[in-house]
């Protein structure tokens, strides 16, 4: 029985290696936070969004870019919620 198990341990350690590469090279990528010289880029972006809401601009927006935005907007709100269930430790509602 425990050469089976450590045998299927093994196998699942080796499928699992390749997926778990992509995972991280992604990681490093997406997860990191942003470097001072990201600030500009960063700058930038809020001004075209700022721009773009006050003249109209996101009426002219595809379906495909209002689905991504709309996607990217729910991974942001998820996100922050999830930190608040961390940070409070507790699902629903704060002790107080």
């Amino acid at each position: 029985m425990a050469s089976k198990v450590s045998g299927l341990v093994n196998s699942l350690i080796v499928q699992g290696r390749p997926k778990f590469n992509i995972f991280l090279k992604y990681a490093k990528v997406e997860l990191t936070p942003p470097t001072p010289g990201d600030i500009p880029a960063i700058r930038a972006g809020l001004g075209k969004i700022i721009n773009g809401a006050r003249t109209g601009a996101w009426k002219n927006a595809t379906v495909r870019d209002a689905w991504l935005n709309t996607l990217v907007t729910a991974e942001v709100f998820f996100w922050f919620y999830i930190g608040e269930c961390i940070g409070k430790r507790h699902l629903v509602g704060y002790d107080v």
